[in-house]
C-alpha cells in the first residue's frame, strides 16, 4: 500500500512540475556558438544535429573554409569552418585550425530542409538563447556578408552576430567550393 501511495505522490509532483514548466517556458530561438573568439547565433529552425569533432577527410582544390568531408551517422557531410568562411574577406588574424581543435569543438549540421548536406565547425557551444536574453541591437559590421542578419547585444553587453543559414546556403560563393 505504501508503494502505491508514493507512486501516486510522485505522479502528482510530476504533473505539477509539468504544468509549471508549460506556463513558464521560454522558447529558445538560437543556438549560441563561438568560433575563433567571435559569438554567433544560429537559428534553431535552420540548425540540425550537433556532433562531436570527427575526423575530416581533406578534399583537394577547394576553398580554405571548406575543410573536407566527414562521415556522420553513415552519411558524408561537407565540413565548413565557420570562422574561416566569415573571415575569408578580412585581414584579421586567424588562429590556425589545428590550434582551434579542442575537446569542445563541435560540428553543427544544417537543417535538412535547407537542402545542403553540410556541417559547420564551431569552436564551442555556448547554449541556447531566447529574445529575452538580449537588451538591444548592436551595429552591423561594415561590409558584412548577406547572411549576417543583425547584431544583438546581450544584458552583459556582449555583441552577438545572428546568421541566416538559409541565405548562406543560397550564396553562389558558398555553393562554389572549388578553389
Amino acid at each position: 500500500m505504501a508503494k502505491r501511495q508514493s507512486l501516486r505522490d510522485l505522479q502528482e509532483r510530476l504533473a505539477q512540475r509539468l504544468s509549471v514548466a508549460k506556463t513558464e517556458a521560454v522558447t529558445a530561438a538560437w543556438l549560441a556558438v563561438e568560433s575563433n573568439g567571435n559569438r554567433y547565433l544560429l537559428p534553431l529552425v535552420q540548425s540540425g544535429e550537433i556532433f562531436p569533432w570527427s575526423a575530416v577527410q581533406r578534399v583537394p582544390y577547394t576553398k580554405p573554409w571548406y575543410l573536407g568531408v566527414a562521415s556522420l551517422r553513415g552519411g558524408l557531410h561537407g565540413v565548413i569552418d565557420l570562422a574561416m568562411l566569415v573571415e575569408s574577406g578580412s585581414t584579421s588574424t586567424m588562429t590556425t585550425q589545428n590550434e582551434r581543435i579542442t575537446s569542445e569543438s563541435r560540428l553543427v549540421s544544417l537543417h535538412a530542409a535547407l537542402g545542403v548536406n553540410a556541417v559547420i565547425w564551431i569552436d564551442r557551444l555556448l547554449g541556447l538563447r531566447s529574445a529575452a536574453m538580449f537588451s538591444g541591437f548592436g551595429p552591423r559590421p561594415d561590409g558584412a556578408p548577406a547572411y549576417f542578419n543583425r547584431s544583438l547585444m546581450d544584458v552583459q553587453g556582449l555583441l552577438w552576430q545572428e546568421l541566416d543559414l538559409q541565405v548562406l546556403v543560397g550564396e553562389p560563393e558558398f555553393l562554389a567550393i572549388a578553389a
